[in-house]
């Protein structure tokens, strides 16, 4: 079985960027390595187009990338292979595409005191831990630690913190490795 890494920390800390220098690493340790993305981010507007595309622009050219703002399961169980590293960039965004796929667009966001999760996310949140174990490729998977404030305004904040915080015990809990990073630095908490 694959031993995969869990990588946490806040928006801008570093995540990604070490993530894709252990990537880079790990292809180097021997001929035939390949690392694949597997990129969750919709580009809805032109400030997430942009920030796509710099994330994009910094991945090295042999890297394959993979497009699964929802399916993320079935896009990891695609690309998994022996000689592959699977990087997941970032479990935030596919979490924040599935609950709002949940929702009902003519539904006013203001006006809910509570919302429960979804069909969808939780069936994306089983498929994810289900498939995990059977991969044979290493997985990074990067994601926001969103906890460390206070309890957020609004039904559909609190739902989307508490459901990131669930997510990442749940994957913590399968994961041989789990890394903190903040301002750059980097915390082993796990393995």
């Amino acid at each position: 079985m694959a031993e995969h890494t869990l990588i946490l920390g806040g928006a801008r800390s570093g995540k990604s960027a070490w993530a894709e220098r252990q990537a880079s690493a790990w292809a180097a340790e021997a001929p035939g390595r390949e690392v694949v993305v597997v990129a969750t981010g919709e580009a809805r507007d032109e400030e997430m187009r942009a920030r796509i595309a710099a994330h994009q622009a910094q991945r090295p050219a042999g890297w394959q990338t993979v497009e699964a703002p929802l399916a993320l399961a079935e896009a990891l169980a695609a690309a998994d292979g022996p000689q592959r590293l699977l990087l997941v960039d970032c479990l935030t965004l596919w979490l924040t595409n599935l609950l709002l796929a949940d929702l009902p667009p003519e539904l006013d966001l203001d006006s809910v005191r509570a919302l429960q999760p979804g069909p969808r996310w939780q069936a994306g949140r089983a498929a994810l831990l289900a498939v995990l174990p059977r991969l044979q490729a290493p997985v990074l998977l990067i994601g926001n630690e969103v906890g460390h404030g206070i309890v957020p305004l609004g039904a559909v904040n609190r739902l989307f913190v508490d459901e990131s915080g669930r997510l990442h015990q749940a994957l913590a809990a399968q994961c041989a490795r789990v890394r903190f990073v903040m301002a750059g630095c980097v915390l082993p908490l796990k393995g």
